[in-house]
């Protein structure tokens, strides 16, 4: 199903307001730095190429690809998380560029990257046929993508699936993020436009936790989506109360039971572009 230009900029729109709430940065930096790193280390980037990280976020994946001799973009549709992400850049002593761009329309000529990343990033965005044709469009025939995305069946993916009797209903036509997560549905968005798919599953260790209401506490108070969700029932303490019991359950499922660490799975995908 197709939505008019307006209905797409209200859409955007609240995806820029929803990952504006609360401190991603701080997620990216505490929670899941290693999947920038891993997805850094799978494009295998090369001293001055072209990179793109679509959906970069504060620079998880930008920054090390920067370190890593790219001459990197690092696009997001919400700039606000830019500012945290030139600090940590400054810090880490690369320079990248930091640019507002939506995924379903990169402001980019065809074949401008030798490199395209993103770590759980254009996962997000709601239309995926139209994120993946841009993947592909703006990286050169023989060069590479390198994704990381929750899985449908692992802990993110399943936080999700808690969360959206309580959520107001997605967009008409728009795909659960999680999908980019599952290699089939991953495989079908990419096509004949790429070659040499590989999709593997891995597990990132989550120490910042010691406990399921460490987890909650948090993600309460920095990650955007459950931020959004949360206000929306607030005048519901019942559901505010049912949600909190089955976040709790789940996150106490996903402990491993010799210390205080978290399993949380994902996919890695790499593919070269026909």
């Amino acid at each position: 199903m197709s939505v008019s230009t307006e209905q797409d900029q209200q859409i955007k729109s609240a995806h820029r307001r929803l990952w504006a709430l609360g401190d991603y940065p701080a997620v990216a930096r505490e929670v899941i730095a290693e999947l920038g790193r891993a997805t850094v280390a799978a494009a295998e980037i090369r001293q001055g190429e072209r990179v793109i990280d679509i959906a970069a976020g504060s620079g998880n994946s930008a920054i090390p690809a920067a370190a890593a001799g790219g001459v990197v973009t690092a696009t997001d549709l919400t700039p606000e998380l830019f500012e945290v992400g030139r600090r940590d850049a400054q810090a880490a002593g690369v320079e990248l560029s930091w640019e507002q761009a939506d995924a379903e329309r990169l402001p980019y000529a065809d074949d401008s990257f030798d490199v395209a990343l993103s770590s759980v990033g254009i996962m997000f965005a709601p239309f995926h046929e139209r994120s993946a044709a841009e993947l592909t469009r703006v990286v050169r025939p023989g060069g590479r993508i390198a994704l990381t995305n929750w899985t449908p069946a692992g802990f993110i993916g399943r936080m999700f699936a808690v969360m959206k009797p309580y959520a107001p209903p997605p967009p008409p036509g728009a795909s659960p993020g999680p999908l980019w997560g599952d290699p089939e549905h991953v495989a079908g968005l990419l096509g004949e436009r790429v070659e040499g798919l590989s999709a593997e599953h891995r597990v990132l260790v989550v120490e910042r936790f010691a406990t399921a209401l460490q987890f909650l506490d948090f993600f309460k108070s920095h990650y955007g989506p459950t931020i959004a969700v949360y206000t929306r029932i607030s005048d519901d303490p019942t559901a505010v109360g049912d949600l909190d019991q089955a976040l709790l359950d789940l996150a106490g499922e996903y402990f491993r039971p010799d210390d205080a660490a978290m399993e949380w799975e994902y996919l890695l995908t790499t593919a070269t572009v026909r």
